[in-house]
């Protein structure tokens, strides 16, 4: 399958450099996956009105941490720029690296006095793997010395906490899973009269999710491994919807891949897991029902995950739908309720 078919012209103007001014106030695309019939426009408000009693909300509670650094080679006084990515071990991470080619085993960055990684292992893509060597409370460095890893085509943001959700508990993620930045307390309380359930898990969103596709042959491409964790309760919510039939809604593609990961023999199960989920056109979902999600880049993995819940072509013309009819993309833009 060729990454061309997953390609669309946008115009820069269409990207979001900033959220909408209420988190709920962003537009809300209506797809039909079996139907395909034409999209229908919404706002995000719009949504527990767009839901059935019973159905199931799965929402990603990982917050996103500093975890842009930047630092100096002890040995050459080279200027780093680090992105940490996931913990391996405790205080061992892979970290996206630039410029990586300069960084080798052994080498030294120094951040702070009293804050230093030194590199243990060469990857490939950029990444290296680094021995955190602090004093005192890791997150207390990152919040004092790193930055918030927006998208590189964000420009700016003016407040950190709109680049998290209002239900972040778990540190870990380098990107937020933005498809739940939509989400207020007015629309939970709106859910909750009407019946619909929220369960929390958790994925740290890495590599994984935003690397880039760079084969001409998409199923070649190889997803980096990103950590989930499902709890008891959680498993034994999403276990007794399944055994109802209700349907399960997934928050954004981190909560989809993380159920379509977990499940099996129709079952989700707890504990903590790593993933390398792939999902494109010919996958047979069984997790899910249906979708919350922003307009993802062209030829990314994420267009393709959403392009097989329905069809590749009628994706890409409700993306045109949302081009013509000025929707907001990427991380702050707009979002999509494909049932």
């Amino acid at each position: 399958m060729k990454l061309s078919l997953f390609d669309y012209h946008l115009d820069p103007s269409k990207i979001a450099q900033h959220p909408s001014e209420k988190r709920d106030h962003s537009k809300l695309l209506c797809v039909d996956k079996l139907a395909k019939k034409d999209p229908i426009d919404h706002m995000f408000y719009d949504l527990p009105n767009l839901l059935s009693t019973g159905d199931v909300l799965v929402i990603n509670n990982t917050k996103v941490i500093p975890a842009r650094l930047f630092g100096t080679k002890v040995s050459t006084g080279a200027n780093i720029e680090l992105l940490l990515l996931d913990e391996i071990e405790k205080n061992v991470y892979n970290a996206l690296t630039k410029p990586a080619k300069k960084i080798d085993v052994g080498d030294e960055i120094i951040l702070s006095d009293t804050f230093k990684m030194q590199c243990v292992d060469v990857k490939e893509d950029g990444i290296r793997v680094y021995q955190l060597i602090y004093d005192g409370i890791l997150i207390e460095h990152l919040e004092s010395l790193g930055k918030l890893p927006l998208p590189p085509y964000v420009k700016e943001l003016n407040d950190d906490e709109r680049y998290q959700t209002i239900y972040a508990k778990h540190s870990g993620s380098s990107a937020a899973p933005t498809a739940g930045l939509h989400f207020t307390e007015d629309i939970f309380d709106a859910l909750k009269q009407k019946g619909i359930e929220n369960i929390e898990i958790t994925l740290h969103v890495g590599l994984g999710t935003f690397k880039p596709v760079q084969m001409d042959d998409i199923t070649k491409h190889h997803m980096h491994e990103e950590t989930y964790v499902i709890s008891n309760d959680a498993a034994k919510k999403l276990n007794d919807a399944k055994r109802a039939g209700k349907r399960i809604i997934a928050v954004g593609t981190t909560s989809l891949r993380t159920l379509e990961s977990n499940i099996n023999n129709n079952t989700f199960h707890e504990g903590t897991f790593q993933t390398s989920i792939f999902i494109y056109p010919g996958y047979t979902f069984k997790a899910i029902d249906g979708l919350i999600t922003n307009f993802h880049l062209p030829k990314s993995t994420l267009l393709m995950l959403v392009s097989a819940i329905t069809e590749r072509k009628y994706m890409l013309s409700c993306y045109q739908h949302a081009i013509n009819n000025d929707y907001r993309f990427f991380s702050f833009g707009d979002a999509m309720l494909i049932l």
